[in-house]
């Protein structure tokens, strides 16, 4: 039976956490995890600017994540960063450092991905995934709210509060008054109402918590009495009362709580509060699922080919109306001249691979806006849009390929000289040339090979001569690339070997 070692990172805007697991079959079962509460969002300044404190503390978690994990091969571990990441400023910066820390590549997931990540690792967990739940997440700086049922989300959405947020803003220094209480309560249910009407429309069987904040509050009634199962608006009441009676966080008795969680603990309550009441809940029940078990989930699903990836391409190519044929075309031969510089099956030349193909499925996608400069609203749409499955840094680079397919390739001089997307770029661009009229027809045989620094293109004679608009795009082609100080140069041949 197929047994593989996985692991998620998850770089909270609260906490870092790290959870390792065996996939058995289709099934994930956690092994080992580790918890660093570094409180990254409480390092974001007004500027946007992540601090040098914060900073440290979360290099420092993550060079003890890397103790344990660093002998896992590449495609194991998936490392995602969640609101505070999105936002700061000095976020690339910061991730150099981080995925040097780590030993591997941190993801930036944008807020929706985030959203259906969890509802992932919390459907695995929840003895009737056929009821329609409704999964909220108070996280450190944002809180995510999902529907689904059977494994798929059907409304995705994250708003920006957080408990480390709040906690700071509104409960200055541990106190708990009565107006910062209402304070906090009022701004998120005034973030609520942006999605209460679709989502009450939508309804649901169970509301269902995750995460700390919801872990912390559920305790607490739990142990306290207040409860006698899972998080209740009665309890929730009486908890309230509580807290202003305290009047500090110091000063407070909550079973259940750990001191790492009670600097956050205000903030968390007062948007789980109103959530209660902007969605006029009676019960929630806890569920230990959460963002890193999703992002296990969903390595486990491309182990098994069932990337989510691919049926978000299929997904895109039907919304925007990609003419499939010449889609298909401008794919089968860009990964055909990239085979011939990247032979054989490597995990790294495969994920290229993927890339190139992903980008020739949706290089076109922008003809949905306008013809003119079609490249350019592909690649918007590609970096902006949600797309379930990639990471912001993954629609980034499709973003990219798309921009670079035609036209000035000074649009993305700044990529590193080194990058691989060099050639995914060149393989794409050769490929759109020389189907740009739509027949369909087979190529001729071409080959792609190096050429000292740069890459030389060879093509059967008869064909250039028969096709003087593509020989004439080729040349031109190659005052493109000298103008980047690149090599690339098309050379007629009588005979040449078959493509592939």
């Amino acid at each position: 039976m197929f047994q593989k070692l996985v692991c998620a990172v998850d770089l909270g805007s609260n906490s870092f956490r790290l959870l390792v697991g065996r996939i058995v079959g289709d099934q994930i079962y956690p092994l080992d995890g580790l918890k660093e509460s570094v409180r990254l969002a409480a390092g974001l300044g007004s500027d946007k600017q992540l601090d040098g404190a914060a900073r440290e503390r979360a290099l420092e978690a993550l060079r003890r994540f890397n103790e344990r994990i660093r002998n896992l091969p590449p495609d194991a571990v998936r490392a995602v960063a969640t609101n505070t990441l999105r936002v700061a400023k000095n976020a690339p910066q910061f991730l150099l450092e981080a995925e040097e820390a780590l030993g591997f590549p941190i993801e930036v997931i944008a807020g929706r991905e985030e959203a259906r990540l969890i509802y992932v690792g919390v459907a695995h967990t929840l003895p009737d995934p056929s009821l329609q739940q409704l999964v909220v997440d108070i996280g450190g700086g944002s809180t995510e709210f999902i529907i689904g049922r059977n494994f798929e989300p059907i409304q995705l959405e994250s708003l920006y509060m957080g408990c480390v947020g709040y906690s700071l803003r509104y409960f200055p220094g541990g106190y708990i008054e009565k107006q910062g209480l209402k304070e906090a309560e009022l701004a998120a249910r005034n973030e609520l109402q942006a999605i209460g009407n679709p989502y009450r429309e939508t309804g649901w069987d169970q509301a269902v918590g995750s995460s700390g904040s919801a872990k912390s509050i559920a305790d607490v009634l739990e142990q306290s009495g207040w409860s006698s199962g899972g998080i209740t608006r009665e309890g929730l009441e009486k908890l309230r009362s509580h807290m202003l009676r305290a009047g500090h966080m110091d000063k407070l008795e909550l079973p259940g709580v750990k001191g790492d969680r009670l600097p956050v603990f205000a903030g968390g309550f007062s948007i789980l509060y109103a959530i209660f009441k902007e969605f006029d809940l009676e019960h929630m029940v806890f569920s230990d699922g959460a963002l890193r078990l999703g992002v296990l989930y969903d390595l486990l699903g491309r182990y098994h080919r069932h990337d989510l990836r691919d049926a978000t391409v299929q997904a895109f190519r039907r919304r925007y109306q990609v003419d499939v044929a010449q889609a298909d075309s401008v794919s089968a031969l860009a990964l055909a001249l990239f085979a011939q510089q990247c032979p054989g099956t490597e995990e790294e030349s495969a994920n290229e691979r993927r890339f190139l193909d992903w980008a020739a499925q949706l290089h076109e996608i922008g003809l949905s806006v306008a013809h003119s400069s079609y490249h350019k609203h592909t690649a918007y749409i590609l970096a902006n849009a949600d797309m379930p499955g990639f990471s912001r840094m993954d629609q980034g680079r499709l973003a990219r390929l798309a921009l670079a397919h035609r036209g000035k390739l000074e649009r993305v001089q700044s990529l590193d000289p080194d990058s691989a997307d060099w050639l995914l770029i060149l393989c794409l661009r050769l490929a759109c040339i020389v189907h740009r009229a739509r027949s369909h027809a087979a190529p001729p045989p071409l080959r792609l090979q190096r050429d000292g620094q740069g890459f030389l293109l060879a093509a059967p004679q008869h064909w250039l001569q028969e096709s003087p608009l593509t020989h004439a795009a080729l040349q031109e082609e190659q005052h493109h690339w000298a103008r980047l100080g690149k090599g690339f140069r098309v050379k007629a041949e009588r005979a040449v070997a078959a493509t592939g």
